[in-house]
């Protein structure tokens, strides 16, 4: 296949800033084009194909790499993932540091945000991570005790949005209750009438809300559709009153963040909360280009997941959070609720759905290539085997799939002609490889913008 576009005029067609040749390129575009060379110019990619048509744009300033043999990907883009939090926490995960205290106060004044911004940045270009949607900051938690999740949060991630400092682009919900906890109508009216920080939404991008409806299966408080083994059905953490009231207001919630043009993402592990969030937005005539989703989503049925692929709706999960988490369901689900938990099975096989694997970082690891090999685990260990194909879908999920839940498809997600050069080079090709041996697969660089931000060997002085 040829090199697209063709370079036939110097003054038309520039030469490429940077090339890279000689490796295993996957684009994880719709057709998983894979080449051997790329071309960038300006930040973007400007042509794939071998290394001979890819070599042959060359010109004298043009910085050529050799990859021999290394592996290309698009850049890793983790669609939940608390980006302070884990900067200030790191290297500290709530789920492998129990004996540590989460809940004192971590930030303080703008050095310690900015300090735990770019701390996040520094971590997450040496795991090839490119973007990233920060879910939830805002006025809701201005009194918050950690300091990581206020309105100054806010004003920091703007203040370094385009600079050169920032090395991952940003996609963040607005939060106008508290992050783990309750919420007012009233505030969260008044919230979606806030003024956005002007910035280039390539590197800033706040396209819309996120609501905190329920809590956790574990500690009963995910509101259920049967009841847990205690006889409850759990709560909403949406306004006050009994159940139906707060039901209302989630579903009132739901209504004005779409009226208001808003993405609405939904903290919802509970069947009862995922449905209310889908039937509403069935009612609603579906999420059309805003792209609500639910974030979790444990106990999801395979009814609704159908729904939620017709409507629109998505669903981001957390494999690992799955996994480090489900034996503590035994003391609370009854065993047939716990035995449809975390349906990685029947997400990967719902036709339609936009599915996304992420961290919830620093609940735990951000480390994708844990998060995916756990993720090709649990498919195999429901009867599921991952081959080359179904590692391929994988890995979209934590790339393409992202791009278009951030809406930003058109110009991130894969690497194809015209979209910005985020990628991440690999010691090895992992479809070759296999998902047992992912976790064990170097980052050896990572490029946001055309720009290398990391450089394994330059940041452990090993020899190349």
């Amino acid at each position: 296949m040829p090199a697209f576009p063709p370079s036939t005029d110097a003054e038309q067609s520039p030469a490429p800033d940077t090339i890279l040749y000689g490796g295993t390129i996957h684009c994880l575009d719709a057709g998983l084009r894979q080449v051997s060379a790329l071309a960038i110019g300006s930040g973007t990619i400007t042509a794939l194909g071998t290394d001979e048509e890819i070599l042959a744009l060359a010109g004298p300033g043009s910085r050529r790499i050799d990859l021999s043999g290394q592996c290309v990907l698009p850049g890793i883009n983790d669609s939940h993932l608390h980006g302070v939090w884990l900067g200030a926490r790191w290297p500290a995960l709530m789920l492998e540091s129990p004996g540590e205290d989460w809940h004192g106060r971590l930030l303080s004044g703008p050095e310690d945000r900015r300090r735990a911004i770019l701390a996040c940045f520094r971590l997450l270009a040496s795991l090839g991570i490119t973007s990233y949607t920060e879910p939830g900051i805002g006025p809701g938690e201005d009194a918050g005790e950690t300091g990581c999740f206020g309105s100054d949060v806010l004003a920091a991630y703007a203040a370094l949005a385009g600079t050169p400092a920032q090395t991952a682009r940003v996609t963040l919900l607005s939060l106008h209750g508290l992050l783990d906890g309750a919420s007012t109508l009233p505030a969260f009216e008044a919230g979606l009438s806030l003024p956005k920080p002007a910035a280039d939404p390539r590197w800033l991008s706040i396209p819309g809300v996120k609501i905190f409806a329920d809590g956790i299966p574990p500690l009963r408080t995910a509101w259920v559709e049967k009841p847990y083994l205690d006889g409850s059905v759990g709560t909403l953490f949406t306004g006050e009153g009994d159940l139906s009231e707060r039901a209302a207001t989630y579903e009132r919630m739901i209504r004005l963040g779409h009226a208001a043009g808003e993405q609405v993402a939904v903290h919802a592990t509970g069947d009862r909360t995922v449905e209310m969030l889908l039937s509403t937005v069935e009612a609603l005539g579906g999420a059309g280009r805003l792209r609500h989703y639910a974030i979790h989503g444990d106990l999801v049925t395979p009814e609704q997941l159908a729904r939620m692929a017709k409507a629109g709706v998505g669903l981001t999960v957390q494999p690992v959070i799955a996994a480090m988490t489900g034996e503590w369901m035994a003391g609370a689900l009854r065993p047939e609720q716990i035995a449809r938990a975390f349906p990685i099975d029947r997400i990967f096989g719902t036709t339609g759905l936009r599915a996304t694997l992420s961290s919830d970082a620093p609940v735990a690891t951000p480390d994708w290539r844990r998060i995916v090999a756990t993720a090709a685990g649990q498919l195999d260990g429901r009867g599921l085997p991952v081959g080359r194909a179904e590692l391929s879908a994988l890995l979209r999920m934590m790339t393409a799939i992202p791009a278009e839940q951030d809406g930003a498809e058109a110009w991130k997600g894969t690497l194809e002609v015209a979209k910005v050069a985020d990628l991440c080079v690999l010691s090895q090709d992992p479809l070759e490889a296999g998902w047992q041996r992912l976790p064990e697969i170097a980052v050896e660089r990572t490029m946001v913008d055309g720009r290398f931000v990391y450089d394994r060997t330059a940041a452990t002085g090993e020899a190349p």
